[in-house]
């Protein structure tokens, strides 16, 4: 599992304070060994105003961890609906299974055609698969709210519907799926480098 941004930015927080903390505590001088250019008192003040300022940094350390946990657990739930597979192809198969196993609850026999190409999507990526169907209205509309509600998290991104027979109110679609994955499975685009 990689280190997700703010994961990063939690980490460039508290490390600063836990070396500042171990410098005060073992990196300077104690009483002993007065510095130059100050009378006493105004060190022992200044001391005491580290010392504070310390203990405010690390009472804050056990409230930074606690948020750091939550939020790696609302991240953890909320990736709970990328496709989960090794690479690219499987995640559109994936993809394609789950429109198969919607459709299959509605009586639409649901057929795969193209893979289009995988994208980046900022932290991370979209796979599409397009499916071919013929269904009434009533099957569509139960097949886009039954897809909505499925774990994974899946969105269709283009439509195309047209009708093929009007007594029966029948239609035929053809539709774009798009399922989110982790972004180490979009290939690379290899290519000149603008200059």
């Amino acid at each position: 599992m990689s280190i997700s941004a703010r994961e990063r930015r939690l980490v460039f927080l508290v490390a600063p304070a836990l070396l500042i903390a171990l410098v005060m505590r073992f990196g300077l001088p104690d009483g002993s060994a007065a510095p130059s250019g100050g009378s006493e008192a105004g060190n022992i003040a200044l001391a005491e105003q580290r010392v504070a300022r310390m203990r405010q940094i690390i009472a804050t350390t056990p409230a930074r961890t606690a948020a750091a946990k939550q939020v790696r657990l609302d991240l953890a739930e909320r990736e709970r609906g990328i496709l989960q597979a090794d690479t690219a192809p499987q995640a559109q198969a994936l993809l394609l299974e789950i429109a198969r196993r919607v459709g299959k609850s509605e009586d639409i026999d649901v057929r795969g055609g193209d893979f289009g190409a995988p994208k980046p999507m900022g932290e991370y990526g979209l796979v599409y698969t397009t499916v071919t169907f013929e269904c009434r209205v009533e099957q569509l509309v139960n097949f886009l709210a039954d897809l909505s509600k499925q774990s994974e998290l899946i969105v269709p991104s283009e439509e195309r519907i047209t009708t093929t027979n009007a007594k029966l109110k029948m239609m035929s679609v053809r539709m774009v799926l798009a399922g989110v994955t982790l972004k180490k499975l979009i290939p690379e685009k290899k290519g000149f480098a603008a200059f």
